[in-house]
């Protein structure tokens, strides 16, 4: 089963309080008074695809917003693969995506439950979604973009992302051969840089555990007067001095014996206090013995201080623990090398260059002969159906040309010319002041890659904006036409196009207790004759008629109806 976008919760986005949105495949119209809130619905979807988050968003009085998504078919599965490697759970049937984002700041995101990064999330949105609003049209004068619609429609991802490979292994080559096949005197002067630096790191004898070792030691060096000093002073007040605590506790061991010939009961106090002698006479001897270890030797002290300040040294220069310094030598000995076999290494970086290019060649060739052959039928494609948008005699082509030099994307550049007029020549769609030809350009253009591309869900915002009648029943049809192949939401203000919906969602604004909200809701039958009236002008008899009309063309059978609902504190 193809994927679809079946579920759509919004939470506390601008006047949405708590929305959930079911929807079946097929042609969705969305409609409703400009400022109702339709502009939520695209808000939503570019959350879920990546889009920064902007607090000011947040309804107002509420913390957090969140949107979820629940994608659902068996289509999904080819996913699995880009979900694994981004360490996100695979879906079977089901793909649920989840945004949230607070009023301090914060911001998360989710996919199948798995925490994930907004790269990530725009990634996996590119293959779910293509949306396309007023402004999106700027987009068909990129030269890339024009480019990019041709490999669409030619399937040729494969081979581009071939060519990518072999093109960017040569980049890293021809500047690997460009840096070792620098000027005599500047490679002699590096090559004494690197002899100095590797001589000196390898001079050191270091031991990257050595570090942490040599400083300890060096930190109880150079405290060791000290700390023999206090060392002694306590063995001497528990064993040596002359009123010390061990010979006063003999003493009171001798007193304390007394006391048990008389009263036995007095034994365990004995026994406690004799153990407690021992303990210190123990302590006594022990401190006795660090002392004299602490007692080194003024060269061993001196030498510590020399690899202690070495070590800083050489930090200092080439990283930030001895292991980044054993690893700048590392590099560097390996760079030296390179630089005194120069003659070899430059000789095995041609041979590599020569074969790598040769890959590259043979991808771009691959890659150009697809376009060569796609580029006829898609300006076939798309002046059919801009005959089918109005264009009646119009010319569309899809102009490749051969690049003097091999770049990112091929060895080819695409510009696509059009002419609305017959007698007109072709022009680049730079040329195209009328915003009504550009928006009928860009749906001929997605209608003809769309039977091409896996894309599941198709969004149009507006994408119909200044344009009216016969043509308006013309862009109803092809959008009608998409539906087939992929699930279309479109957002029109125009009746001939929400007409043709297999299904009809009316965006609506209220105030309540002086909060505004926007609620979403399905119509069919009579409210939607009176919405399609509404676009029409009014309510009037005629204007209903009109619109029973219009509802009466070649419309998707209906599904099974599905309800928007809205829960508001009216509804707790």
């Amino acid at each position: 089963m193809a994927a679809v976008l079946n579920l759509l919760r919004i939470k506390n986005l601008a006047l949405v309080e708590e929305l959930e949105w079911q929807m079946n495949p097929g042609f969705i119209a969305v409609t409703g008074e400009t400022g109702a809130g339709k502009s939520i619905i695209i808000g939503a979807l570019q959350l879920l695809l990546g889009e920064r988050a902007d607090k000011s968003l947040i309804r107002t009085g509420a913390d957090l917003c969140t949107v979820d998504a629940v994608f659902t078919g068996n289509d999904l599965q080819k996913l699995n693969l880009q979900l694994v490697e981004a360490g996100v759970e695979p879906c079977e049937n089901d793909l649920i995506i989840k945004r949230s984002f607070s009023a301090t700041g914060g911001t998360r995101q989710f996919i199948n439950g798995s925490p994930t990064t907004l790269s990530i999330l725009k990634n996996l949105g590119d293959d779910l979604v293509d949306l396309h609003g007023p402004h999106d049209h700027q987009s068909l004068l990129s030269p890339e973009k024009q480019l990019s619609l041709l490999d669409s429609f030619a399937r040729a991802k494969e081979r581009l992302d071939e060519y990518r490979k072999q093109y960017r292994q040569l980049q890293t080559l021809l500047t690997e051969h460009a840096a070792l096949n620098t000027a005599e005197t500047a490679r002699e002067q590096e090559l004494d840089l690197l002899r100095h630096q590797t001589n000196e790191i390898r001079s050191a004898n270091l031991v990257a555990e050595e570090e942490q070792e040599i400083e300890q030691r060096y930190k109880l060096a150079s405290s060791s007067k000290r700390l023999i000093e206090l060392a002694s002073a306590v063995a001497n007040k528990l064993s040596e001095a002359d009123d010390s605590i061990l010979s006063q506790l003999a003493e009171t061991q001798r007193l304390l014996r007394e006391l048990e010939k008389i009263d036995s009961s007095i034994a365990q106090f004995s026994s406690s206090h004799a153990a407690t002698v021992v303990e210190l006479s123990e302590i006594a001897r022990a401190l006795s013995t660090y002392a004299e270890k602490l007692d080194l030797d003024p060269e061993q002290l001196t030498a510590l201080e020399q690899r202690v300040s070495l070590f800083e040294t050489l930090k200092r220069k080439y990283g930030g623990s001895i292991a980044d310094v054993i690893a700048f030598g590392e590099r560097a000995a390996e760079r030296m090398r390179k630089i005194e076999g120069r003659d070899a290494e430059l000789e095995r970086l041609a041979k590599e260059i020569e074969n790598v290019r040769a890959q590259m060649n043979r991808a771009g060739e691959a890659l150009r002969k697809l376009r060569v052959k796609a580029a006829p039928k898609l300006s076939d494609t798309i002046r059919r159906n801009l005959r089918d948008l109005g264009f009646r005699q119009s010319e569309f082509e899809a102009k490749l040309t051969a690049l003097d030099e091999p770049r990112s994307n091929g060895f080819d550049s695409v510009e696509l010319l059009f002419s609305p007029n017959p007698g007109e020549p072709l022009k680049p769609l730079r040329a195209i002041a009328s915003s009504g030809e550009i928006s009928r350009l860009m749906l001929a253009i997605k209608s003809a890659i769309a039977a091409h591309d896996a894309i599941p869900l198709l969004v149009f915002d507006e994408i119909d904006t200044n344009v009216g009648g016969e043509i308006a029943h013309a862009v109803g049809a092809k959008m009608q036409t998409l539906g087939r192949d992929h699930q279309v939401i479109c957002i029109t203000h125009l009746p001939q196009v929400a007409a043709t919906a297999s299904s009809h969602f009316v965006v609506t604004k209220e105030v309540v207790h002086g909060h505004t909200f926007s609620d979403l809701h399905e119509v069919s039958g009579k409210a939607r004759r009176e919405e399609i009236a509404r676009m029409l002008g009014g309510r009037s008899e005629s204007a209903v008629q009109l619109a029973a009309t219009l509802l009466k063309g070649p419309v998707e059978p209906p599904r099974r109806t599905r309800r928007a609902r809205r829960i508001t504190e009216r509804n707790v």
